[in-house]
């Protein structure tokens, strides 16, 4: 074998490394019992979800995407504050179970929240949205005109 020009380049960096973990202190594992965990996460505050989205953008306009299964329309609002596209809504569960009877529960049911910020300024007059039978909800924002044409007239 052909030794590299780049052979060793690394072997002091590689000692520096050993040396320090080989004296830096040893992370210590807490073993909890399961309902010591199941207490703590019963006492961790409460906070509100975040659906995931897809945005993306078109010659004229920007689309922000998000699939919101279990959300009933009347729990689902959109607010526009300058940039500023928030979604918030509540997925109700209505099964009556406790939490003993779940093997797991990995669907967040509640309050969320999601806020995106936009290249400019947002006319809330002019977004449209759909929510469709697959519960997707699609905001339709308008892109500002870039360049603006002023005529301008003769005047006598």
């Amino acid at each position: 074998m052909i030794p590299s020009s780049f052979h060793g380049i690394f072997s002091s960096l590689n000692q520096e490394r050993s040396s320090a973990a080989a004296t830096a202190p040893k992370e210590s594992l807490r073993i909890v019992d399961q309902s010591e965990a199941q207490q703590e996460i019963e006492e961790a505050p409460k906070k509100s979800g975040q659906i995931s989205v897809d945005v993306y953008e078109h010659d004229t306009y920007i689309i922000v995407r998000a699939p919101i299964a279990g959300v009933k329309l009347a729990d689902l609002d959109i607010e526009v504050d300058g940039k500023v596209i928030t979604i918030r809504g509540r997925r109700s569960l209505n099964d009556n179970l406790s939490k003993d009877q779940y093997y797991v529960q990995e669907c967040f049911w509640g309050e969320f929240s999601r806020s995106i910020t936009m290249p400019t300024i947002i006319d809330p007059k002019k977004i449209r949205a759909t929510f469709s039978k697959d519960c997707i909800l699609k905001i339709i924002v308008p892109k500002e005109e870039k360049v603006k044409i002023v005529r301008i007239n003769e005047s006598g």
